[in-house]
C-alpha cells in the first residue's frame, strides 16, 4: 500500500493518487509517476503562482498578439514532464499516427478530436487521475518556470538545447546551427528549471483555449474565449524558427486538422 507523504511534501490533500507508482521531490520539485499497462509517465507539480504572460515590446520576433498581462494561477496542477511519447499514446489508443517513429519520440499528427478521444480512453484506464490539455496560461507559466527571458534557457537558444530549424536565417547574429529535420526523443535535450523537457521546439503543443486576442487586464485563472474557430498551439516544432519557439509565441490550429509537428503535453488537476 502506498504511504501518503507528510503534509507539505506533496501539495494536494489527496496525494498520491491510487495509480501512483512512485513519487518524490528532487532538485526540480515534486513529481509522481503514473503507469498505464506498464508504460510510465512522470508528472511535475506546478504550484499556484503569479507571472507576466506575453512578451515585452523589445523582444525580438515578438508578435502583436503577445500583449503582456499579469496572470495569477490560483490552483496548482500536474504537468507531464515530456510531450506525450508514442509509447503512451499507443497503449491508450492502439494506434500511432506519427511519421517519425520511436517509443520515446513524441506522438505527432494528432488533432484536437484525437485528443478528446485519448483523454476519454485514459479516464477509463486511469479514472483516479484524469488528464486534460493545459490552458494557455498554464502552458506559458510552466514553460517559463520563473524566467522572464525569451526562452527558459536565456536570450537565445542553440540546437544543443532545442530541436528547431536552426541557422542564420532565423538568428542573424548567431552562427549556423545543425538542423535535424525530424523529432528527437522526448528527453534527448535539457529540461527547464522545473524539470520539464523540451518546452521549446521538437513538437508544437496543443492548449485547451480557443485562439483570440489578449488584452492587458490582470486575470485570474484565464481559460481563453468561450468559443472560436481555432485552438491555441504553443512551443514551436522541429521544423519551425527560433522565434516560434519563444515562451510567449502564440500560434493556432484547426481543431480537426493535423500537421507533422503537432503534439501535446497532458496536464492533471482541476
Amino acid at each position: 500500500m502506498t504511504q501518503i507523504p507528510p503534509r507539505g511534501i506533496a501539495p494536494p490533500d489527496d496525494f498520491p493518487y491510487p495509480s501512483t507508482q512512485a513519487y518524490g521531490r528532487d532538485a526540480y520539485g515534486i513529481w509522481q509517476t503514473i503507469a498505464v499497462k506498464d508504460v510510465e509517465q512522470t508528472f511535475r507539480w506546478c504550484s499556484p503562482g503569479r507571472f507576466t504572460m506575453g512578451s515585452p515590446a523589445t523582444e525580438r520576433h515578438r508578435g502583436e498578439d503577445e500583449v503582456q498581462r499579469e496572470i495569477t494561477l490560483s490552483r496548482g496542477f500536474w504537468l507531464a514532464d515530456t510531450a506525450c511519447p508514442q509509447a503512451l499514446w499507443s497503449v491508450v489508443m492502439g494506434t500511432n499516427p506519427t511519421g517519425f517513429r520511436g517509443d520515446q519520440f513524441p506522438v505527432a499528427s494528432v488533432s484536437y478530436d484525437d485528443l478528446t478521444e485519448f483523454f476519454g480512453r485514459w479516464r477509463v484506464l486511469c479514472p483516479d487521475f484524469p488528464l486534460r490539455l493545459p490552458t494557455e496560461a498554464e502552458w506559458e507559466y510552466a514553460c517559463r518556470a520563473g524566467t522572464t527571458t525569451p526562452f527558459s534557457f536565456g536570450e537565445t537558444i542553440n540546437t544543443e538545447q532545442v530541436n528547431f530549424y536552426g541557422g542564420a536565417r532565423y538568428l542573424p547574429d548567431e552562427p549556423d546551427q545543425e538542423y535535424r529535420g525530424e523529432t528527437v526523443a522526448v528527453k534527448a535535450l535539457p529540461c527547464n528549471p522545473w524539470g520539464l523537457y523540451q518546452r521549446h521546439g521538437n513538437v508544437d503543443e496543443c492548449c485547451s483555449d480557443w485562439y483570440g486576442s489578449n488584452d492587458d487586464q490582470e486575470l485570474i485563472d484565464p481559460s481563453g474565449p468561450p468559443e472560436g474557430g481555432l485552438r491555441v498551439v504553443r512551443g514551436g516544432g522541429f521544423d519551425g524558427s527560433a522565434g516560434g519557439c519563444r515562451s510567449a509565441y502564440r500560434s493556432a490550429g484547426d481543431p480537426g486538422g493535423t500537421w507533422r509537428s503537432q503534439g501535446f503535453r497532458p496536464a492533471g488537476g482541476s
